[in-house]
């Protein structure tokens, strides 16, 4: 059985030779897909979120909290997209790199699984305030408000990942969970933060939607547009693979045991979660057809990428008197 997180190429709660073959025969067919997959997006990820990453150096503020909630979205991308590789490896080679990693690594992926919802659902947070109640907002923009609010998300998600860590061994030259509790405890979990954030996620743009009926602001339109684009994306991406990693549960307690059914929903589960894994190198592609100063600096990036000269600094994206309060910059919108 496999996690939410990590990918398991056997099921070892089956204890019948019948349902480990059963089980063997959808993952045989899929393995070579999910291999040059995960390439790709390793390759689309890297490229993506490292632009991403240097437009917001050279042409964004970190002042902005936004920036910085797609700056560390993007980290969370990088990291998650870099793992995929051992995963892949270990579906051929069996896992070779020792308990310990095994562990670690286990624990890691569940981290960038967690801050990126995490970071998603701030950014919402944050922009329901900032469009339904202005000055609310005024004290997120200091540097300590920041840098509590990024650390809490990573020691949130380095919390909600201890269990993964804990309940991973290596059997049979497998990286895996050593009991099936542990995997009922991850679904579970992980389903729950998800169904909370999404609901969270839904209030605020319900609430955002009200305000923005009634405000003829441009530029808040793009802002929550490009947030709002970025959320569904995850949705799409994950509300399936959560979905049927819950139904999978269902064969791990015995409840569903055809298999024949099981075949199925482990192919299923096979291709949803390669459609979950390849969201971490969607996010840039959706600020190049979404966000409009996203798409200005990249190509001043570019031209001066081929130019090979320097180019004219751009002015700072908003300026403000010392103690003066004014709306948060805009990011890539």
């Amino acid at each position: 059985m496999e996690s939410w997180g990590t990918p398991e190429p056997t099921d070892y709660f089956h204890y019948d030779l019948g349902s480990l073959l059963c089980e063997n025969k959808a993952i045989m067919v899929t393995a070579f897909t999910t291999t040059v997959l995960y390439s790709l997006v390793l390759l689309l990820s890297l490229v993506g979120n490292s632009l991403v990453l240097w437009v917001l150096v050279k042409y964004e503020t970190l002042e902005s909290l936004t920036n910085l909630f797609i700056l560390n979205l993007c980290l969370s991308d990088l990291v998650f997209s870099c793992l995929l590789p051992v995963w892949a490896s270990a579906h051929h080679l069996g896992w070779v790199l020792g308990e310990l990693l095994c562990k670690v690594l286990s624990m890691t992926f569940s981290v960038s699984l967690y801050s990126s919802i995490f970071f998603l659902t701030l950014m919402t947070m944050h922009r329901y305030l900032a469009v339904v109640s202005p000055l609310s907002t005024l004290q997120v923009h200091t540097l300590r408000c920041r840098v509590l609010l990024t650390t809490a998300v990573w020691a949130a998600s380095v919390l909600s990942s201890v269990p993964e860590a804990i309940s991973h061994k290596v059997i049979d030259s497998q990286c895996t969970y050593a009991e099936k509790q542990g995997l009922l405890a991850s679904v579970y979990q992980h389903n729950i933060f998800f169904l909370l954030s999404m609901a969270t996620i839904l209030f605020c743009y319900v609430q955002i939607l009200r305000t923005l009926f009634r405000s003829r602001s441009k530029q808040r339109h793009r802002t929550v547009r490009l947030i709002f684009t970025i959320v569904v994306a995850y949705f799409l991406s994950w509300a399936p693979y959560n979905l049927i990693m819950f139904l999978q549960t269902l064969v791990t307690v015995g409840i569903i045991q055809s298999c024949e059914t099981s075949q199925r929903l482990e192919f299923v589960v096979l291709v949803c979660r390669n459609l979950a894994f390849s969201q971490c190198c969607f996010n840039p592609v959706l600020y190049v057809f979404v966000g409009v100063k996203f798409r200005r600096h990249l190509k001043s990036l570019l031209q001066q990428a081929r130019l090979r000269r320097p180019q004219v600094p751009s002015p700072p994206p908003f300026l403000r008197s010392p103690g003066a309060f004014t709306y948060e910059g805009p990011s890539f919108y």
